[in-house]
């Protein structure tokens, strides 16, 4: 028997891992899809190539590519933006790590407290979270971001709009700031050519600026695992884990098992309790088709917020109070795209460096990227052409002519010079919303059970969703004006399910919740989660990961005492950073 099996090892699996393997437990993860152990040789910078959501390299689906990619049924036009394998998301996440909002944690009594979604917030104070916030930067470790042309250019435009800079990670008013970002700061010949010959490590550390985020971070070349520049679970929590006997005094290291599709948590009801307990997991081989099952004193759900409501409920797990895979939420998020007459870096450096944080309403960012995935993001939205139909859904406000996608000559003079554009990405603060939601369908199985069901309106959304949508996206075009933005369009995108958090959350009633405040399932003891899905609410608005990976350290501390009847570490020892010299010693020694 384990004392601990994961389930996923996304963005938050890996860490409650770490933790519990840096306390001595017996931990086995399991991640259905594949383990990129040399990215060098099999990541590229085509898009395409790693991004096809049918032939990718970051797909949801199978590591052998000749094998489909796993279904899932929309009941909605909208996309699903996710990735299978060891890293999961985090493989094409920009590495922005704000903070939550303090406004969405309980007790909180701002100014501005009741701009936020004030029924689903934190069962604790944003107090207790800042230890975890802590422990967790220094982990990674998160740093102010690698900074260039883009950003001077939105910075000098939010402060000519009367913007301010805010210098604290506790955001309680709006302002311009660079971002926090898990990317290592550029080192050596880093960020000062481009001649791929000076940028290998030990010449080059840190990010490169390449410009490739959205691909998987393999630079600097030659540089051991848990020294690449972004800090994806692949090149942190999981070198760590898998290493945790040697950098740690009374570690364990981990047992990683990829291609292993987890179908079935093993429950049952005790005699003395009312509740079911979980004893363990069933999976299946996806390469051979053989199943497997073991047991394990805890298990941990961490395979995201489509996958977790799948699995509980192919594992007929209890549902009392109706919550399972309810209140889905998104970051709406949208675009609005300024195209200026000058150079303002628009493909240069990391993706996003920069961001405006509006409490009460979301974040924007200022998403650079390759021209490519610029083209992509303008010819995305929900109400068609831009200033074409008039179908009553464009909305028109600081931006010039209505909101939809831009094709044909527009685009091509958009796309002239990638780097005269200054995208925005808005990230709205989403209501918790019960219809929105993800079960199991009842018409398309695979060989893993029935697929998941995925609800999410975007056009019968809550008053203050669409609010917040809206104020973001009038002060993006507000900023790019007062920055000498020469036009402006607003995307108005379908939803994009990239930001998801809330369909397994945790609360402070059983009414509303499926988790308590300790992530634990109140149907199922022993049954934990940790990952998006166990937010309570859209956070304010910022990045989820951070916030994720914090909550899962939290996670791992209470399931040691709980269970394993440990002591708490999380400020009464010093983190082990994944860049410390003992960790990279160790991963060279492994071969990690």
């Amino acid at each position: 028997m384990r004392d601990v099996i994961v389930i996923g090892a996304g963005g938050g699996g890996p860490v409650v891992a770490k933790e519990l393997a840096e306390r001595g437990l017996d931990v086995m993860v399991l991640e259905g899809g594949a383990r990129h152990a040399n990215p060098e040789q099999e990541w590229s910078y085509l898009e395409n190539h790693m991004n096809s959501t049918l032939t990718g390299k970051f797909r949801v689906g199978p590591s052998d590519p000749s094998k489909p990619a796993w279904f899932r049924e929309l009941t909605n036009p909208s996309t699903i933006s996710q990735v299978a394998g060891v890293g999961g998301t985090t493989l094409h996440y920009y590495g922005n790590s704000p903070r939550a909002m303090p406004g969405v944690f309980a007790g909180y009594n701002g100014a501005d407290r009741n701009l936020y979604d004030n029924r689903y917030r934190f069962p604790f104070s944003y107090d207790e979270m800042r230890p975890y916030y802590e422990w967790t930067e220094a982990t990674l470790p998160v740093q102010t971001a690698a900074m260039g042309k883009k950003e001077k250019a939105f910075f000098d435009s939010a402060e000519a709009a009367g913007l301010s800079p805010i210098t604290t990670k506790d955001v309680t008013r709006a302002g311009f700031r660079p971002q926090e970002n898990a990317i290592l700061q550029p080192g050596g010949n880093a960020g000062k050519t481009r001649d791929s010959s000076q940028l290998r490590y030990p010449d080059a550390t840190g990010c490169t600026h390449c410009g490739h985020c959205f691909q998987g971070c393999k630079l600097p070349k030659g540089a051991p695992r848990n020294l690449k520049a972004r800090r994806s679970t692949d090149n942190s929590y999981i070198p760590m884990a898998l290493t945790a006997d040697l950098y740690k005094p009374g570690g364990k290291a981990i047992t990683l098992i990829t291609d292993a599709y987890v179908t079935r948590v093993i429950s049952d009801r005790p005699w003395y309790s009312r509740t079911r307990v979980a004893r363990g997991v069933e999976w299946r081989d996806t390469n051979t088709g053989e199943t497997h099952s073991e047991e394990a004193r805890v298990v941990i759900m961490a395979g995201g917020c489509i996958e977790n409501p799948r699995l509980w409920h192919n594992s007929d797990l209890p549902d009392f109070n109706g919550w399972v895979g309810r209140g889905l939420t998104d970051h709406a998020l949208d675009w609005v795209v300024g195209q200026f007459p000058h150079d303002v870096g628009g493909t240069g450096g990391p993706s996003s460096s920069s961001r405006a944080d509006f409490p009460g309403y979301g974040s924007m960012e200022n998403a650079a990227s390759m021209p490519a995935i610029h083209a992509n993001n303008l010819s995305d939205s929900n109400t068609g052409i831009r200033s074409l139909y008039d179908n009553g859904l464009s909305k028109t406000g600081a931006w010039d002519g209505k909101s939809g996608r831009v094709y044909g000559n527009e685009l091509k003079d958009m796309m002239s010079d990638a780097n005269r554009l200054m995208p925005i990405l808005i990230l709205t603060d989403d209501d918790v919303e019960y219809q929105n939601r993800v079960d199991v369908s009842q018409a398309f199985s695979d060989e893993h059970g029935p697929v998941a069901r995925i609800r999410m309106e975007k056009r019968n959304r809550s008053r203050r969703t669409v609010r917040n949508r809206d104020y973001l996206c009038n002060r993006a075009a507000e900023i790019l004006r007062a920055g000498g933005a020469s036009k402006i369009v607003r995307l108005d995108w379908n939803p994009v399910l990239l930001h998801m958090q809330s369909s397994m959350r945790m609360g402070d009633s059983a009414r509303n919740s499926v988790l308590d405040e300790n992530c634990e399932a109140r149907a199922v003891d022993g049954l934990y989660i940790a990952d998006h899905s166990a937010l309570p609410n859209a956070i304010g608005g910022p990045n989820p990961t951070l916030t994720s990976q914090a909550l899962a350290t939290r996670t791992a501390e209470k399931i040691f005492q709980k269970h394993f009847g440990g002591a708490p570490w999380v400020g009464q020892e010093n983190p082990v950073s994944s860049i410390d010299d003992v960790v990279t010693q160790a991963v060279i020694d492994r071969g990690i």
